[in-house]
């Protein structure tokens, strides 16, 4: 299954829906989704997770990065909502957990800001 990506901007920051693999190639595309939202000057995104099923380095690398831009002169953050356990295992296996601010639901993030 290939990577699927619904964008929302709502007032106070971007919601950010991704279902499916994202293994090397589609980290890609899902790289290019999450930076339509820093181009137009953008920074407070949420990043459901909760379709997510497997992610690869690949995805972790675009995490840091877009999460880095963000943070670039405290303009904004990257939040993470509904980590299934697989996902959460490997942000915690790569040591990534502390990073991100994550939460249960997207109404918990969105208040957050």
């Amino acid at each position: 299954m290939a990577i699927s990506v619904e964008h929302e901007q709502l007032k106070r920051c971007d919601i950010f829906r991704a279902s499916g693999r994202i293994d090397s190639e589609a980290a890609q595309t899902f790289e290019k989704e999450l930076r339509k939202a820093t181009a137009a000057g953008r920074y407070h995104l949420i990043l459901n997770l909760a379709g997510v099923d497997y992610t690869s380095s690949a995805a972790l690398r675009v995490l840091i990065n877009i999460s880095k831009e963000c943070r670039r002169f405290n303009r904004g953050d990257l939040r993470l909502v509904a980590l299934n356990q697989r996902v959460a295992q490997v942000l915690d296996l790569a040591g990534l957990t502390e990073l991100f601010q994550i939460f249960e639901t997207e109404v918990q993030a969105v208040g957050s800001y």
